[in-house]
């Protein structure tokens, strides 16, 4: 108060945190606040349960300097807040659907202004009124339908399992309790390269003596990338469905392929009754390394990609590291952004299903951008473990013109070629 008093005195018209001060020492006590801003808007979006953090934001612009986006386009927590006070709606703007989640943000706010809560709520509004992307809203149909984002057919989801080399145990033909069950995912049993990558695990854990068994057609997508979208009553009746399936059997543990159903089934199905102890398969893997024999070198500059919500989201960052240093003739190398700082596949938060929508707000996909990143230190395999990094990783390869320089490899397909249970495996 006594260094507003005194600015007050020394200038006719002074104006300290948004308050007109009057020069009149007994006009002091009576100040005038100063308003440039529609702030109905911005009390519109606080007032969303889950976005109230929003409001926190004081404009220190941290945010700006590590959104991985923002590198790309024009695109910051900070610039949201900004535009929002302006009196930008939110909802109708396409910055509500170009953040990816990565968690990069809330990493460095003083303030703690939550964009892993305030997208979903808001995305969950905008949903509501009809206003997400259309490609979105096929992923949305699809998996309600099929469950599962691509739309492929759900008697379809074992039948990676006829190619994998070795028997894949089906819990509902089973009929017996096993140690692990393998939570599968959707890209693992439907595309190309996440069938390859399954494989190669399958293999793993056979040569492992793993006892395991996996859901097979009784699986449904995880739904966790559908719930950071904007659709929580998707992701309840997919996490109702998968847990009724998983109470039928009885096992010790859940082990997950994909960091976003780790996420959903560490932090999200328990509250809804879903709770086992779960691992990413690389901890799973890291802890019984001991039992590992390799035969094969790999002889190769690798480079590592932290997921998203293996990494920021969840604080794993070494099970993934000791398994590539365990392969022998490795030459593993760190990108700059790498573990905390690590950058986005820009698969996250529904980005996965977004592509041709963000396409028109950046300069270039955030895949492309981390491609260059792993060719600028000369990496000449890019591992990573995280379903949706393989295809989207090997597209910006082919659109960035260094195809034949870099591969893109599940850590699961280099552990099981250095095993010598990967003969097919082709490494150039």
């Amino acid at each position: 108060m006594a260094l507003q008093k005194a600015k007050a005195i020394e200038l006719d018209i002074a104006v300290v945190d948004g308050v007109e001060l009057n020069g009149s020492w007994n006009r002091m006590f009576e100040p005038r606040v100063i308003s440039e801003y529609d702030l109905s808007v911005l009390d519109s979006i606080t007032q969303i349960p889950g976005a109230e953090s929003l409001g926190y934001c004081y404009q220190c612009g941290k945010c700006t300097g590590v959104c991985p986006v923002d590198t790309v386009g024009d695109y910051s927590p900070r610039k949201v807040f900004r535009r929002t006070q302006l009196g930008i709606s939110l909802i109708d703007s396409p910055d509500l659907w170009l953040c990816t989640t990565c968690r990069n943000c809330l990493r460095v706010c003083p303030k703690e202004v939550n964009m892993i809560n305030i997208m979903p709520a808001v995305r969950e509004q905008a949903v509501l009124e009809g206003k997400a992307p259309d490609e979105l809203l096929t992923a949305f149909e699809n998996t309600a339908r099929y469950g599962n984002p691509i739309g492929e057919s759900p008697r379809k989801r074992a039948d990676w399992t006829k190619n994998a080399g070795v028997a894949v145990p089906i819990m509902s033909q089973r009929k017996a309790p096993v140690d692990v069950l393998w939570f599968v995912e959707c890209y693992p049993s439907y595309h190309p390269r996440g069938k390859e990558a399954s494989s190669a695990l399958a293999r793993v854990f056979d040569a492992l003596s793993v006892d395991y068994g996996i859901l097979g057609t009784e699986e449904k997508c995880a739904g966790d990338s559908q719930r950071m979208a904007g659709e929580r009553g998707l992701f309840e009746m997919l996490a109702e469905h998968n847990i009724k399936m998983l109470s039928k059997y009885t096992f010790n543990q859940l082990v997950v392929t994909d960091p976003h159903a780790y996420n959903a089934f560490l932090h999200e199905y328990p509250k809804m009754g879903g709770e086992w102890p779960v691992q990413h398969y690389t901890q799973f893997l890291a802890e019984r390394l001991n039992q590992v024999h390799f035969v094969k070198a790999l002889n190769k500059r690798v480079t590592f990609h932290d997921p998203c919500y293996l990494g920021r989201h969840n604080g794993e960052y070494e099970a993934p590291r000791a398994l590539l240093a365990a392969l022998p003739g490795i030459d593993l190398v760190e990108m700059g952004h790498c573990r905390e700082t690590s950058y986005c596949c820009g698969g996250g938060g529904g980005g996965m299903w977004m592509d041709s929508f963000t396409r028109d707000y950046a300069s270039e996909r955030l895949s492309e951008r981390r491609v260059k990143e792993a060719i600028e230190y000369g990496a000449e395999i890019l591992a990573v473990s995280c379903p949706y990094e393989v295809p989207r990783f090997e597209d910006a390869v082919k659109s960035t013109g260094h195809d034949g320089e870099l591969q893109v490899m599940d850590i699961a397909e280099l552990m099981a070629y250095c095993m010598g249970l990967n003969e097919a495996l082709v490494l150039h």
